[in-house]
């Protein structure tokens, strides 16, 4: 069993209205919303975010801790366990490998700017101006959560949502990091300055590098672009200022996913050195 505890107040299981079985509703994701994957799954459940209102698992699933975590919290905080065929099992789920296990949950809170501020002595906020692909969407939150970013942005239009492939491959960080959307990343951008975080736009096309950046015990928020295109040119605007990460190779860019760990890390490097000083 995980060493973690969850904290049974906030996994008060209420009985559910045969009108809303989450199994008949789990493609319906204004009322519920599904996890998929081992690892995402038991995060869900211990994370406490949100309510876990049953667990989906696939007969033969091969015993192992992460599997035994999970039946032993759904016992513990009587959310309903139920086995499946694997054939049944896999016309239930939307990712390419579920790992057997399937969570139907609430939705996750729907936060605005304000939301990500309030309570944080010191935010670290990742805006993501247009990230596309739920995978790279996925990694990026991973990274970030690990990183310590207290909140991540995410527009309404043009991005990849929070979907099951975005919580697998993030491995059950969307539990443990607040996700707030907005309209529009430039407007958010200028809130974000009017409530004191320095906007940082990470851009190849930046004359300073991230290694030299001095703001990092400010509040802040580092801000990526698109796949393709990186940073609008809007978005680019309203940022405080651009920084690149300077490439020793032959290859000109990096992918995205890979830009963002590199960004946070070096922030989180910064704001710990600053600290044992």
């Amino acid at each position: 069993m995980n060493k973690r505890k969850s904290n049974p107040r906030n996994h008060q299981q209420r009985k559910i209205n045969p009108k809303q079985n989450p199994r008949r509703n789990s493609s319906k994701h204004e009322d519920f919303q599904t996890v998929e994957g081992r690892h995402a799954v038991r995060e869900s459940i211990l994370a406490g975010t949100r309510k876990v209102r049953e667990v989906n698992m696939s007969e033969g699933l091969d015993s192992g801790s992460i599997i035994d975590d999970i039946i032993n919290l759904a016992h513990e905080l009587r959310i309903p366990l139920r086995k499946h065929s694997k054939s049944k099992f896999k016309s239930m789920t939307t990712t390419e490998s579920a790992q057997g296990v399937q969570a139907i949950c609430d939705p996750l809170p729907d936060l605005g700017i304000e939301d990500l501020i309030e309570g944080t002595d010191n935010p670290f906020i990742l805006v993501l101006d247009g990230i596309t692909d739920p995978r790279n969407l996925g990694s990026i939150i991973r990274s970030g959560e690990c990183a310590g970013v207290t909140g991540i942005l995410l527009p309404r239009h043009r991005s990849a949502r929070i979907t099951p492939t975005v919580s697998k491959t993030a491995q059950g960080a969307i539990e443990h990091v607040p996700i707030a959307s907005t309209t529009g990343i430039p407007k958010a951008l200028t809130r974000l300055k009017e409530l004191g975080v320095w906007t940082v736009g990470m851009d190849m096309s930046a004359d300073s590098d991230i290694f030299d950046l001095r703001i990092v015990n400010e509040p802040l928020a580092l801000v990526l672009g698109s796949e393709g295109k990186g940073l609008g040119r809007l978005t680019r605007e309203r940022c405080d200022l651009t920084v690149k990460i300077p490439l020793f190779g032959i290859t000109e860019s990096l992918n995205v996913g890979a830009a963002a760990a590199i960004g946070c890390f070096e922030i989180a490097r910064q704001r710990l050195t600053k600290v044992k000083r």
